[in-house]
């Protein structure tokens, strides 16, 4: 009884010091009303949805970040990012939506905010509905396509989004290619980086890396938010509460949310979080199935996949998850298909017959193995090591994921056939498969599968 009340009291004093360290913090907050006069909207689930805005705001960034960063050009006054983050009733998942700003979009009746001007309902692409009629029409306009309740609206421009990635230390992404955009002026070279928070900027907005455009955008952006999940999770920063503090303090002098979203919210997501791991987090794109759907006098939109996207909506709806969870025996997705990954076996141990077991695993679950295994120059290797060609790289990461706990070794001039010195560690080849993330059914990735780990 002794142990259960003195329990009790650390946690009301806990509870107590973080409404203490938290309070006054609402009054920093910029307040925006997207639910007045709001009307036969859906039926509220269970969980937390919060609609998430990135808008293209730059006023405060002095003109030589602008410089530096590429935010030259007069702002569009629209929403570059929508994504519905769904907290679970039992906070331990987060499940986030991203919807393609040129998705193909009708609106409900509404007035102009600019004009005045009454406007029945009419098409255009999801990212105009802030320009014609500010975060009550874009909330509207995502319940009518989503039905999904909105709870909260969180709107964060250029800069808050500069200061969040600062005030956390910065986030650490990798990257097995070179990415490189002029427009934005990224120029990442492959391997992992941590980025601040204007190369961060850089990173989320950058359209032109490559032919995927706003759709391949959106996956960096998903990864960015796996990655700053993990940073948030794993640094202490919800273990402390004067760090939360001045964190949480930093972000909200630059965003604007509706009136519902206080502290007693920033703490229940900041208590939710202490237990997320980078598996609690999951990702998807709304599914399409018409890019490049022409309207006129609106442009090339995105027309949804009706029954992929209602099997995504329904989920946030019934708080399930997005999909089910792999099994603990599931495949790793890896960046290079093992059937193209060419591999000598050695054994670097003196157990014998091991290499001919390490050859058979890999064969098994896929890779083009000799089928001739060797005994290593030396025989006392404690931790298997895989040997490659800095040219293979990518080859070698996709390897080692099938070896838990192996070394990667670079070996110049080695060729295309990797190595595998098997050491006294080896304990099972894990199987492996080769899937691009987000190019499953439903396109939904786990924060696992995204972040650097």
């Amino acid at each position: 009884m002794r142990t259960v009340t003195a329990l009790s009291v650390v946690v009301l004093a806990s509870a107590g010091i973080g409404h203490a360290v938290l309070s006054g913090l609402d009054d920093d907050i910029a307040r925006v009303d997207p639910f007045r006069d709001m009307k036969n909207r859906p039926r509220a689930g269970h969980g937390m949805n919060i609609l998430l805005v990135g808008t293209d705001g730059r006023d405060s960034i002095g003109k030589a970040e602008r410089e530096k960063y590429r935010l030259g050009g007069a702002p569009c006054h629209c929403t570059d990012t929508i994504m519905i983050v769904h907290i679970s009733e039992d906070r331990d998942r987060a499940s986030v939506v991203s919807l393609p700003r040129d998705s193909y979009a009708q609106t409900p009746p509404h007035t102009d905010r600019v004009s005045g001007q009454r406007h029945e309902g009419h098409p255009l692409k999801l990212n105009a509905a802030y320009a014609e009629g500010g975060p009550q029409l874009t909330v509207r306009t995502v319940e009518k396509m989503t039905r999904v309740k909105i709870d909260h609206y969180l709107e964060v421009d250029f800069a808050s989004f500069m200061k969040t990635v600062d005030v956390v230390g910065g986030v650490e992404i990798c990257t097995d290619q070179r990415l490189k955009d002029s427009r934005s002026g990224l120029d990442l070279a492959p391997g992992r980086h941590t980025l601040k928070g204007g190369e961060a900027l850089q990173y989320v907005r950058a359209r032109y890396v490559d032919g995927g455009s706003d759709l391949s955008r959106m996956r960096r952006q998903q990864h960015f938010l796996a990655a700053l999940v993990e940073r948030a999770t794993s640094s202490g920063i919800l273990l402390n509460p004067m760090r939360f503090r001045d964190v949480t303090r930093a972000v909200l002098g630059s965003v604007r949310a509706d009136e519902g979203f206080g502290t007693g919210e920033l703490l229940d997501l900041g208590r939710a979080m202490r237990n997320f791991s980078p598996s609690s987090s999951e990702f998807t794109t709304v599914p399409v199935v018409t890019p490049g759907h022409v309207v006129k006098g609106i442009g090339s939109t995105l027309k949804w996949d009706p029954e992929k996207s209602e099997h995504i909506f329904d989920a946030l709806r019934r708080d399930e998850p997005l999909s089910p969870r792999p099994s603990a025996g599931a495949a790793l997705r890896v960046p290079v298909d093992p059937k193209q990954i060419r591999v000598q076996v050695e054994n670097g141990t003196r157990t014998p017959g091991l290499g001919r077991r390490v050859d058979a695993a890999l064969a098994a679950t896929g890779f083009a193995t000799t089928k001739a295994p060797v005994n290593a120059a030396r025989q006392d290797h404690g931790r298997t090591v895989v040997a490659y060609d800095p040219r293979w790289d990518r080859s070698a990461k996709s390897l080692a994921a099938a070896l838990p706990g192996s070394e990667l070794r670079a070996v110049k001039g080695q060729g295309p056939t990797l190595k595998v010195i098997a050491g006294a560690d080896f304990e099972k080849v894990r199987k492996v498969r080769p899937e691009d993330p987000g190019q499953g059914e439903f396109g939904v990735v786990r924060g696992d599968e995204v972040n650097c780990g």
